[in-house]
């Protein structure tokens, strides 16, 4: 959708050059709109939302005029309509000064000419806002640029929360109604080449920056479009930001480091939300920067800093249902690519097996996560999602595939109160009578909880020594003996 196009789409239907953030909802969703409309009345510029019973942590409302007031709304719809009708052939989406002095312009012409009292904070409202409107993501744009906001969580217009610092909070921020949301989910999802309408009611899609975001609209979702906006830190997390949070320990760190230099195969596996992708950002650092390294993503979100990285991302059906690439496709088409690592950014079916079967044919230091809640829970998945490529191999061939290809088991966990950590490091030694056998090297160990309601413990080795460490000594990797030894339980004033 083009500039032009997009503030065009953004006027309120009946209006003639009275434009408002309510724009249309994409092509094909009309009947869509019509049942949200029902279900979540947009609000009117006079109209205060209605709000459900808010919990007890709750954001601010941002400084400035409020922004369903009928002398902001007012504004904005006179402000924006003159944007349209003297800048809409000029506007550059990439000169966002340009088009925030423009806006600024016409705001300062319709105050000087109309009888409104506004503060200057007001006004930078104001202006903001219309460019987060036209430019940006409307309403959301102040908290996607909030660096404290991990997660965005939108469960109907009126109703958006926040995670921050691992608690979710409800947000002051809302959507003037579901036209409106429409309207960003379509400017999202449009810029990765995908769609979302009433025959393709779900979509993952990616920010700019690559924060990961999932839409699903009615007749899926019964209150109105919902989207989920799960955003990537500005500052990519080093290995000592882990021990600094507490994740993991120096030596957990100098473990999982010499098992990604000494091409040892990684599963990182966690629940929901955990900080698989974050971890397997990290350990991805490890790779030596000469090494030609392939990832195939459902949607693109991994950030390798080393130069020599290739970024492959599935493709959906079109409109007709074909045309569709998944990522069992590129995985098989990585094996001609000369990779010498190979990361699926997460095993969610079929693929698992193409990716065994690269581990187990030279690709040794090859990485991928998994949804599982410990090691165990891991390896069945993985069997699992290894039957659903369809062929036709009795479980032990899979096991013996699995127990030969997957090293170690990273377990990432969300813990009460919001805390990440590393819960468990894993070895798989084997199988015996027909079951896959693994060793814990580092575990974490939950003693309680804080005053603040959040889990506290600390990480340990078993004193188990890993059986691939000679492997690991003879790649060139120091590892030290000692690292292995247990930790004492600290005092409980000590603990994390």
């Amino acid at each position: 959708m083009g500039l032009l196009d997009r503030v065009k789409a953004s006027q309120v239907p009946g209006a003639p050059g009275a434009p408002a953030t309510n724009g249309p909802a994409p092509a094909g969703a009309a009947g869509d709109t019509a049942h949200v409309l029902r279900a979540a009345p947009a609000a009117t510029a006079t109209a205060t939302a209605t709000r459900p019973e808010p919990p007890p942590t709750r954001i601010a409302p941002p400084p400035g005029a409020d922004p369903l007031s009928p002398a902001f709304t007012a504004a904005k719809v006179h402000v924006h309509a003159k944007l349209l009708e003297k800048y809409a052939d000029k506007l550059v989406v990439t000169d966002r000064v340009g088009v925030r002095d423009k806006i600024q312009e016409l705001a300062d012409e319709y105050f000087r000419g109309n009888q409104v009292t506004m503060t200057k904070s007001e006004r930078d409202r104001l202006v903001e806002s219309l460019l987060d409107d036209v430019l940006g993501l409307g309403p959301l744009q102040q908290l996607v640029d909030d660096p404290e906001i991990s997660e965005i969580m939108i469960n109907h217009p009126k109703q958006i929360y926040v995670e921050k610092k691992g608690t979710p909070m409800l947000s002051s921020v809302t959507f003037e109604g579901p036209k409106q949301l429409m309207l960003v989910i379509d400017r999202i999802v449009s810029t990765v080449g995908r769609r979302v309408d009433e025959s393709s009611p779900m979509a993952d899609a990616r920010l700019v920056d690559g924060s990961r975001v999932n839409v699903i609209i009615p007749p899926l979702a019964l209150k109105g479009p919902c989207m989920t906006i799960r955003k990537f830190s500005r500052e990519k997390l080093k290995p000592a930001d882990l021990v600094k949070f507490g994740s993991a320990t120096p030596q957990m760190i100098q473990f999982m480091e010499s098992c990604v230099r000494g091409r040892l195969n990684v599963l990182v596996s966690g629940g929901t939300g955990s900080g698989k992708t974050t971890l397997l950002n990290i350990l991805s650092g490890f790779i030596p920067p000469e090494e030609r390294v392939i990832t195939c993503e459902d949607a693109a979100e991994l950030q390798l800093q080393q130069e020599h990285v290739i970024t492959l991302e599935s493709r959906p059906p079109n409109v007709e249902g074909k045309g569709a690439i998944p990522i069992r496709e590129l995985v098989k088409n990585c094996l001609r690519m000369r990779p010498d690592r190979i990361i699926v950014g997460e095993c969610r079916g079929g693929e698992a097996l193409d990716m065994l079967q690269a581990m187990n044919t030279g690709h040794d230091g090859s990485m991928s996560t998994l949804h599982a809640n410990n090691p165990h829970e891991c390896l069945g998945r993985l069997e699992t999602l290894v039957l659903m490529a369809g062929a036709d191999l009795p479980s032990r061939a899979i096991r013996e595939q699995m127990a030969s290809a997957v090293h170690i088991i990273v377990q990432q966990q969300r813990l009460r109160g919001g805390p990440r950590k590393v819960v468990s490091i894993a070895e798989i030694t084997g199988i015996e009578t027909g079951d896959i056998k693994y060793q814990e090297i580092f575990v974490f160990k939950q003693i309680g909880v804080n005053e603040a309601g959040k889990a506290i413990g600390y990480h340990t080795a078993t004193g188990i020594r890993p059986m691939r460490l000679d492997h690991l000594k003879a790649s060139g990797e120091e590892v030290p003996d000692e690292i292995f030894n247990p930790t004492p339980e600290p005092p409980h004033e000590k603990m994390y």
